[in-house]
């Protein structure tokens, strides 16, 4: 890992942003890439994500809508240890995301004038599942439960044909999807899975979402984009992320550990640690390639950890290491602090925030609670992550009486006069002419 040394320096915002290792490059291939990859989803249908299959997952002649066969036997022979955690993590999930859905509220403006403020779910959902170099039903229980919760009632699951598969999709996300009542999943992955959920595609029998949400490479992050106005979409949770924040008071070994576990996801993904102990800094470097060198992955770990997205950041102080923190908007944030539960208020910007060494982000990958598809790329300093409020639309419903509207009758019509848009003002003072008020009063 490359070291960047801020020590000394008085960097304004802009250039505490600059000093962000990002792979900016990587993120901007992928943007023209995706774009076209959706828009031949959406001008060709079936014949595109079947050339699609072909060119990126080497797959041919598969079933794209998965057969109800394909679900049940899945389910049928998941191992049950597997089948446990997974069941642990759906109720876990649907715990932490039941306090994400607002009550009603009504307000009374004045008698006779009040404003309800719903929330409303999206009527069709679509999720994608990532499943490349990597395996994640965890992933389905993100996505699939914070919808349901909200009052989702139709939902689409799209990911990869697997080639060494016969094109199906792997047994264990299917396994998943049917412990939630999910009957319709598609063989379809990256960008083109994207846009296909956007648009439909009538051949398959698939209906456009509302809302598209899901993790994913650089591609997918970016073809959320490409049909973003089309329907909604989650943030972009694209290549992982982790940032760790640590004192001399840090567990070399553990932060190591930590920084690892996220560069195995692929070689695009970010590991960063910013510290104020060049001591920390030389042990964690020293233990980081030590254990890249004997993961399973190590090639892997390795791009990732000598890519420019990865680096560690030695800064002068706590408030510096704030700095670079919130201006990074890291997907993870780890805090290996010795005052890690006082000083975590202090970090704002971060997808989720994994107080104290005994929390890793591995634990919020499965069975926090929390959800794992979270804003990557600096989003985390306006975006969130995926939650129950994804697929829900806040609504004012407002009602007036008769009497309510004329008190604010007069202020109506001044306000309309002064914008020059007069027929907002005989709008409400038609309710006032001739017969219709007597009516009114009578009422």
């Amino acid at each position: 890992m490359r070291t960047i040394d801020l020590r000394g320096q008085s960097l304004a915002p802009a250039g505490m942003l600059a000093s962000v290792p990002r792979a900016a490059q990587a993120r901007a291939e992928a943007l023209t890439a995706a774009a076209q990859i959706v828009d031949d989803v959406r001008v060709g249908g079936e014949t595109a994500l079947r050339d699609q299959a072909e060119r990126f997952d080497r797959v041919t002649g598969h079933a794209i809508r998965v057969p109800a066969e394909h679900l049940a036997e899945a389910v049928a022979s998941v191992d049950p240890e597997v089948r446990a955690a997974l069941e642990a993590a759906i109720d876990r999930v649907r715990r932490g995301s039941a306090a994400q859905v607002p009550a009603p509220q009504e307000t009374r403006v004045g008698p006779g004038a009040r404003i309800t403020q719903r929330w409303q779910p999206v009527t069709r959902a679509g999720v994608y599942i990532p499943g490349g170099k990597a395996v994640y039903p965890s992933s389905v229980v993100m996505n699939v439960v914070p919808a349901q919760v909200a009052g989702v009632t139709s939902i689409a699951l799209a990911s990869p044909p697997q080639a060494d598969l016969g094109g199906r999709v792997h047994p264990t996300i299917l396994a998943a999807a049917a412990l939630l009542g999910i009957d319709e999943v598609y063989a379809m992955g990256g960008a083109g899975a994207i846009g296909a959920l956007a648009h439909g595609v009538a051949g398959l029998g698939l209906d456009p979402v509302d809302v598209v949400t899901g993790p994913g490479n650089n591609y997918v992050a970016s073809a959320k984009r490409a049909v973003a106005g089309v329907v909604g979409t989650d943030s972009e949770a694209g290549a992982t992320e982790i940032l760790i924040v640590a004192d001399e008071s840090a567990d070399a070994d553990l932060v190591a550990a930590d920084l690892v576990s996220q560069a195995e996801h692929d070689e695009q993904a970010s590991a960063v640690l910013v510290t104020d102990s060049p001591d920390l800094a030389e042990r964690v470097a020293a233990r980081v390639a030590e254990r890249a060198g004997t993961t399973r992955h190590a090639e892997r770990v390795a791009a990732a950890l000598a890519g420019p997205q990865s680096a560690i950041v030695l800064v002068d102080d706590r408030r510096m290491a704030e700095a670079f923190s919130n201006a990074y908007g890291p997907e993870h944030l780890e805090l290996h602090l010795s005052d890690a539960s006082s000083a975590a208020e202090r970090f704002t910007s971060a997808g989720a925030v994994f107080v104290g060494d005994q929390t890793p982000v591995s634990l919020g990958d499965y069975m926090a609670g929390s959800n794992h598809v979270l804003p990557t790329g600096g989003q985390a300093r306006y975006a969130a992550g995926l939650g129950a409020y994804t697929f829900l639309r806040p609504q004012q419903v407002i009602e007036y009486d008769h009497a309510a509207l004329a008190e604010v009758r007069a202020g109506i019509v001044a306000l309309a006069e002064a914008e020059v848009l007069p027929a907002h003002g005989d709008a409400v003072q038609a309710r006032f002419a001739g017969p219709r008020t007597a009516a009114a009063s009578a009422e």
